[in-house]
């Protein structure tokens, strides 16, 4: 899920593991994101009811038909409007003294799913024209990126954005981060306020896990047994996530039955899924919320012969859940957009560090959701009628 999830996993990686970048300089224009913010494809904006959303755009038709229904793509994201932000931050920073930066993003897990934030954040470095690091704890262990974050501040990191593994154990290290004038951002799973994160940039997780649910009553004919398989169900955009799942289906004749935790092992949430869709034949509907769940899931259903006859929706683009897409084996997946999480996550760190809390906030302020704490990077639903467009749009991206 989310640029949330964190997943300890042999196959299928989510990001490049522990990677430092040295000092970029040059210009990745502002207008280059948001070029490819119209470029791509043009659909709904951070999911239903999101305030930060685009109007329904020229692709907005794109579907996939499953149990006599279609389940409408979206790939715009928020990408137009954190464009405008990005350029409101450039023009802010224009003439300041950026020399000192040194900036760090620290994700949750060594996968392929934070290739894009990665590229993100060394667009947005060089944009800037500031050096920084990107690293990710390569098994997923809370030791590691706690490990991580001290090494940073003992090189002179003057900005951290950080995807916690554990809203607790974070606690601490932001604190003396603040305390040392350092701002830190959360970035892809929310931290609770008195954490000390400066914002929040990322997924609306309960929207997104509404798209997801929305997703499966079509996928289903509004009727049917679901079974959600999660890394965790304590983190709080899983249970975000899964909170937005089940009110999407209300009302309807689609039912959450069970919900497995893997403890971010995707070996454990294939056992998982080929115990749910065996133990009970009335199991027509699967949904993944990590971002290798989805795969797993699809293993399960391909090997049971059962493709088509029990529906997957799933979170993240995992390789393997666009393969699973492009075959019909998977009906949807639920997107984030970790390049945002980069990309304006750089420019909002070197805001907060050179121009200070308040200014910055000031800056932030028309662009946040209704909470007035997050910064939407949106929420996108791939489907295989629109699967092309979004890898055209990630090639744009540079995201291999």
């Amino acid at each position: 899920m989310r640029g949330v999830r964190s997943a300890r996993r042999s196959g299928t990686k989510r990001g490049a593991g522990l990677a430092t970048r040295p000092v970029r300089r040059g210009v990745v224009g502002v207008a280059a994101v948001a070029l490819l913010a119209i470029g791509g494809c043009s659909k709904n904006g951070a999911g239903d009811g999101s305030s930060s959303g685009s109007g329904a755009g020229a692709g907005s038709s794109d579907s996939a038909s499953s149990a006599g229904a279609t389940i409408k793509g979206d790939i715009t994201f928020n990408d137009a409007k954190l464009a405008e932000l990005d350029a409101a931050l450039k023009s802010a920073l224009a003439g300041k003294d950026l020399s000192k930066q040194d900036l760090a993003m620290v994700v949750n897990v060594a996968t392929d799913y934070w290739n894009a934030g990665k590229v993100g954040f060394d667009k947005g470095l060089s944009s800037l024209g500031v050096k920084g690091t990107y690293q990710a704890p390569a098994n997923g262990r809370l030791d590691q990126q706690l490990s991580i974050i001290q090494t940073l501040r003992g090189q002179g990191i003057t900005g951290l954005s950080v995807s916690a593994i554990d809203p607790t154990a974070i606690k601490a290290p932001i604190s003396s981060a603040n305390k040392a004038g350092i701002p830190v951002l959360a970035i892809d799973s929310p931290l609770p306020k008195e954490d000390g994160a400066a914002l929040y940039l990322g997924t609306p997780n309960y929207q997104a896990g509404q798209k997801a649910g929305e997703a499966m009553k079509q996928a289903l004919g509004g009727k049917g047994q679901v079974v959600v398989l999660v890394g965790s169900l304590t983190t709080s955009n899983a249970v975000e996530r899964i909170a937005g799942f089940e009110d999407a289906l209300k009302g309807s004749g689609v039912k959450v039955v069970q919900k497995l935790s893997d403890g971010m092992d995707a070996s454990k949430a294939l056992s998982n899924a080929q115990t749910a869709i065996q133990t009970n034949p009335n199991v027509n509907g699967l949904y993944g919320v990590y971002s290798y769940d989805g795969p797993s899931a699809g293993q399960a259903v391909k090997a049971a012969g059962k493709t088509g006859k029990v529906k997957i929706i799933s979170d993240d683009s995992d390789p393997q859940t666009l393969k699973f897409i492009q075959s019909g084996v998977i009906q949807a997946t639920v997107l984030q957009q970790p390049y945002q999480q980069g990309y304006t996550g750089a420019y909002l760190l070197a805001a907060l560090k050179v121009l200070g809390k308040d200014a910055t906030m000031k800056i932030v302020q028309p662009y946040l959701e209704s909470d007035g704490t997050t910064l939407s990077s949106g929420v996108g639903l791939v489907t295989q009628a629109n699967l092309a467009d979004y890898q055209a749009k990630l090639k744009q991206l540079g995201i291999d």
